[in-house]
């Protein structure tokens, strides 16, 4: 039996249509052969062993996050309802991302998230899946606020609400049927 979407003709973007960093002189691999490079090809220096000068340990310092990284962490995640990507949905989008540095060291990662539809019932498992993305790969210097873009959601403030508050997503996380749900979701995720 095939079920009745909310949203039955979304807009989808091409990837060519995505925001992406351009990067020069690096092309990425793909395919079973890549899997390891990571390892084969560390962007660091062994730390072990090594008697590095200061120099050499300032180039080895991370780069801060900025937009683009975050949005790469969550355009691919897979919608519930369609068989597209959050990026290609444009739910989420790259404008929509700010991060806002504070004195004491933390990040505040606010995604402002904009549903195909202003009265999608999935908006909050939506939000669930993107605070649970960047919960599980961010550092814990960042602090992530996930909500819907200001009028684009019939119900943005009761939604906001619940993505807001860090006992009602943990009570959520542990209901089964939506952490398989949300699982599903990120299986799409690099």
């Amino acid at each position: 039996m095939e079920r009745d979407l909310e949203n039955a003709n979304p807009t989808i973007l091409n990837a060519s249509q995505l925001p992406s960093r351009t990067r020069n002189g690096t092309v990425a691999r793909n395919g079973p052969d890549s899997k390891c490079d990571s390892i084969v090809y560390p962007k660091h220096a062994w730390p072990y062993g090594s008697s590095s000068s200061s120099d050499e340990d300032e180039d080895c310092a991370e780069e801060p996050m900025d937009q683009q990284d975050i949005y790469d962490l969550i355009s691919t995640i897979s919608d519930p309802e369609h068989p597209h990507t959050l990026g290609q949905l444009s739910v989420v989008r790259l404008p929509d991302i700010h991060l806002t540095p504070s004195t004491t060291g933390l990040l505040t990662v606010l995604i402002e998230l904009t549903p195909t539809i202003n009265h999608c019932s999935l908006a909050t498992v939506i939000g669930l899946a993107v605070r649970c993305r960047l919960e599980q790969t961010l550092p814990p210097n960042y602090r992530v606020d996930v909500r819907m873009k200001d009028g684009s959601h019939a119900q943005d403030d009761q939604v906001n609400k619940q993505l807001g508050d860090k006992e009602r997503v943990a009570a959520a996380l542990e209901n089964d049927t939506l952490q398989r749900m949300v699982d599903k979701m990120l299986e799409t995720c690099v």
